[in-house]
């Protein structure tokens, strides 16, 4: 499991930076630097709702990625001891996301 660590704060499932969704999939098969790259489990928190949380946040997850050109990638896993997915306070869609430890082969 990869170390993860989230400033996409506007994601339901955003717990003080950790995520409680238990697993998460990042996008980007032809990307060629971050910016090409989202977290497509990224869902918006609507007005106040709180978090709708599957699992307690857990800084250790399970990350499918189909960033297949970025030198973590093993077999459409994550290999990487910690990553960073960005979006900050202001994400509303999961293409306003990234992985911040995405790095071309």
């Amino acid at each position: 499991m990869t170390r993860l660590e989230c400033s996409a704060m506007n994601c339901m499932y955003n717990e003080d930076r950790y995520c409680c969704k238990g697993d998460i999939k990042v996008e980007g098969k032809d990307a060629t630097n971050a910016s090409g790259t989202c977290c497509s489990s990224f869902k918006e928190r609507k007005g106040n709702a709180m978090s709708n949380a599957v699992r307690e946040p857990s800084k250790n997850i399970d990350v499918d990625c189909k960033a297949c050109n970025c030198v973590h990638n093993k077999d459409c896993k994550c290999a990487a001891d910690h990553i960073g997915i960005g979006g900050g306070s202001n994400a509303c869609k999961c293409q306003e996301t990234e992985c911040m430890t995405f790095y071309c082969k």
